[in-house]
């Protein structure tokens, strides 16, 4: 008896086939997103220093971090790494599936040349 059937094998392989662009992008999103957060931050930290010269470099920080378009920022961080994820958990059950249909495979093959 099959664990895993050659259309769980179709399924999963058609699934990697039709997301992989939906993967790249979550991906894409995600990665930008981290290395965005560093120039927002620069940015916010300059605008607060703009309205205050003497400000240190910790009020800077401070002020950016809570400032309102930094936390819309983050928001939508948190909104890319759970379509990253999503996405990545989605591949992976996909590539599971296909390895356990291998492994089944081959113990079928391997137990045929035994009999």
């Amino acid at each position: 008896m099959s664990i895993v059937t050659d259309d769980d094998v179709e399924k999963a392989l058609s699934f990697l086939r039709r997301n992989a662009n939906v993967a790249a992008k979550a991906r894409a999103d995600r990665l930008y997103l981290e290395e965005f957060k560093k120039t927002k931050k620069a940015m916010l930290m300059q605008q607060a220093a703009e309205g205050n010269p003497s400000m240190t470099i910790g009020l800077q920080e401070r002020e950016a971090y809570a400032h309102p378009e930094y936390l819309e920022l983050l928001e939508g961080y948190r909104v890319a790494i759970e379509n990253d994820e999503k996405a990545r958990f989605g591949v992976l059950a996909a590539q599971i599936t296909i390895d356990a249909w291998r492994t089944q495979e081959s113990n079928q093959r391997a137990m045929g040349k035994l009999q």
